[in-house]
Order: structure tokens, then C-alpha cells, then sequence
């Protein structure tokens, strides 16, 4: 499998996980790991000792291997295929045949030896499975955990992640069912339920389930309105996911939901939208401010019916009014003359109005005239 990585991705990669990477696609015969990294040194390490023990110390003889094994290590960690594994050892038993001739049997072995483990033991993550070919034809599924593969007849063709996967995919500039142009963002969570139909039976099938989401995508647009798309969101998602599942399905591929993010339209058409809002917004308005009117005209007709036979509930509501108006400082309260008269307001009045200009003014009362006993 070809894998593009995304832009989290890529800010984060370096060397070693693109080499992790390397080894799940078909391009890699072979995973090795850190732990055959370890078994290649740990088996050169202890060839050389066996070699010191029945042969004179050798500054080359320690050197040879130790190196041996540390170039090994990297080239074979690099590359991960058989041809580089059988030219390398090839190489390097050539080299310690000439250099340490006619002492270089251990060695030798040494060198045959750790090729072989460290590049049969084979291990699979505990989301993996790992599809392994024998000539060319399918051998099986590997469990996730160390297995074991022949060196150069073996190839495990691509380690499958079964976890669920999120990928995101757009429709740029595609037209809805009203002709508008819209771009829309959406995003795809999905898992590899059978690892030998996505591998055997699908070239890249990573890529094969966004272009087919992108379709999918498409189709579904240009069949709603813009308005059933910026409202129902999760009802085209679900279509969207039908469909695409409906299709993977044969992959060994299940697709568990589509989402979208983003719905881009025209800027025009956005400005023309916020407009049509706004008129709306003031007509409901209007509306409920006519109905508001409507109503109050409603209750002071009923209110006019209670107040027509009974003049003195009148009258009391209109003195609170009144007195209401006058708690007020500053205020002015136009009155007609026939409630004056009739309730008596312009008493009323003139004392209020003379009792609050005597407070402003700080003046006391004046003292009652003497009367006639008095003087």
C-alpha cells in the first residue's frame, strides 16, 4: 500500500518511522525490526567470541565482525528486501574469506547464521495482520506476535492495519441540484475487515476507498437543493456512507460513518443570503410587533366595556394614572377639563405643585395670624 501522509503527518515524520512505514507496503519483503536488529548483533557478538576462543586474538578479526554486523544492521534495517539481504551477505562472507583466511570457518557461520534468525523471526503489532506469500502464492494470515517466514521464498506482502481509520476527502467547485456551485469537506471512518480480499484483491485500497468516497460525494450532491445540504448534514452523510459501504464491502473493507465538516458556498452568495436573512429577521418583526398592537387594541376594548357602566372604576384608574405621572420629577400630565372638574384634580394639583416648589425653595411655613384675645 501506498501511503501519502497527511499534513499532521509529515510535520512529524522523520527517518524512522518512514522505515516503519516502508515495511507495511508491498514494496518491503520483510519487517525488521529493532528486535532483529538485536538478534544480528547478539549473533555475530557471539560468533566472534567462539572465534577468539579457538583462534589468536585479531584486531581484524574484531573489527570485521563487530562492523560486519553494524553495517548489516543499518543496510538491511534501510532497504528491508531479499536481494539486498543476499548481496550483503554474500559480500560480507567474500570479505572475511579473504581477510582472514584460512581462519575464517567461524565467521563464516557466523555470518550465514545471523542473516538467516534475525530475518526469519518476523513480529506483527497488535493491530496488524500480516499477509504472507510463498512463491508468489498466498500462504496465509499471520496473528499479531512473532512468526517465523523461510529467508528468500517467504515475502510478507503488506502488515494490514485493522483499526478504524479516518480519512478526509472534498468535492471542490461541484454543482447541487439548484446549479450553485459548493465546495464541501467530509470525513470517512473505516476499517479493514479482511486483510487477504484488501491486499489480493485491491491494488492500493487505501486510495481506492477515498476516490470512491470522493464519488460518492459528488453523486450525492448533485442531487440535493443547497438548502437540504446545509440542513441535512447527517441525512447525506448517511447516504453517502451507504453507498460507499455498498461498495467496499467486496474489498473486505467496511465503511462505519461518514461526517461533513464544511459546507464553502460563493461569497456572493453568501452576502445574498445574509441579506435575505435580515429581511426575514425584519419581517417576522413587523409581524409579531402588528400582532402585539393587535392585542392591546383587543384588551382596551374589553377594558372600555367594564369602565362604559361603571364611571367610577373610571375615575379611580384615572387618578392612579395621574399620581403615577405626578411621583415623577419634571414630569407633565395633560389632563381634560371634565376629569378636572369631575374628580376634583386641579385641587389636587395645585397643592402637589405648591408643596414640591416650598421643599425646593427650603422655605418654612408661615406662622398662623394672632387672634383677637391675643392682641
Amino acid at each position: 500500500m501506498t501511503h501519502t501522509p497527511t499534513r499532521t503527518e509529515t510535520s512529524g515524520t522523520r527517518w524512522r518511522p518512514s522505515i516503519e512505514r516502508f515495511a507495511t507496503t508491498t514494496r518491503a519483503d520483510l519487517r525488521f525490526a529493532p528486535l532483529n536488529v538485536f538478534l544480528l548483533i547478539a549473533i555475530f557478538a557471539a560468533g566472534l567470541a567462539v572465534h577468539l576462543n579457538l583462534h589468536p586474538f585479531s584486531v581484524e578479526a574484531v573489527v570485521l565482525g563487530l562492523g560486519s554486523a553494524l553495517v548489516l544492521a543499518i543496510c538491511i534495517r534501510v532497504t528491508q528486501v531479499w536481494e539486498a539481504v543476499v548481496i550483503l551477505a554474500t559480500a560480507d562472507c567474500l570479505l572475511v574469506y579473504l581477510m582472514l583466511r584460512p581462519a575464517s570457518e567461524i565467521l563464516l557461520l557466523t555470518v550465514i547464521l545471523a542473516l538467516l534468525v534475525s530475518t526469519c523471526v518476523q513480529i506483527a503489532y497488535q493491530w496488524e495482520r500480516a499477509v504472507v506469500l510463498r512463491f508468489g502464492r498466498f500462504r496465509g494470515l499471520k496473528p499479531s506476535g512473532l512468526f517465523l517466514i523461510f529467508p528468500v521464498i517467504d515475502k510478507v506482502a503488506q502488515f494490514v492495519d485493522q483499526r478504524i481509520r479516518v480519512s478526509d476527502f472534498s468535492a471542490e467547485t461541484t454543482l447541487t441540484a439548484d446549479t450553485v456551485p459548493v465546495n464541501v469537506d467530509a470525513i470517512a471512518f473505516w476499517m479493514v475487515w479482511d486483510a487477504e480480499k484488501s491486499v489480493l484483491e485491491v491494488e492500493r485500497y487505501a486510495e481506492a476507498v477515498i476516490l470512491s468516497a470522493q464519488t460518492a460525494l459528488r453523486n450525492a450532491i448533485g442531487k440535493h437543493d443547497l438548502a437540504e445540504l446545509l440542513s441535512e448534514r447527517d441525512r447525506l452523510g448517511g447516504e453517502i456512507q451507504g453507498v460507499l459501504d455498498e461498495k467496499t464491502s467486496a474489498w473486505g473493507i467496511t465503511t462505519q460513518a461518514v461526517e461533513i465538516r464544511d459546507i464553502i458556498i460563493p461569497k456572493g452568495l453568501e452576502d445574498a443570503m445574509s441579506r435575505q436573512a435580515q429581511a426575514e429577521r425584519e419581517r417576522q418583526s413587523r409581524i409579531i410587533l402588528g400582532t402585539a398592537e393587535t392585542e392591546i387594541a383587543e384588551k382596551f376594548a374589553r377594558a372600555s366595556e367594564h369602565y362604559r357602566d361603571n364611571p367610577v372604576a373610571l375615575h379611580l384608574r384615572a387618578m392612579n394614572m395621574v399620581y403615577e405621572g405626578l411621583r415623577q420629577k419634571g414630569s407633565m400630565i395633560i389632563v381634560p377639563s371634565t376629569a378636572v372638574e369631575t374628580m376634583g384634580l386641579g385641587a389636587l394639583g395645585g397643592l402637589t405643585s405648591f408643596g414640591q416648589r416650598s421643599i425646593e425653595s427650603g422655605e418654612e411655613e408661615p406662622a398662623a395670624a394672632p387672634s383677637e384675645d391675643e392682641t
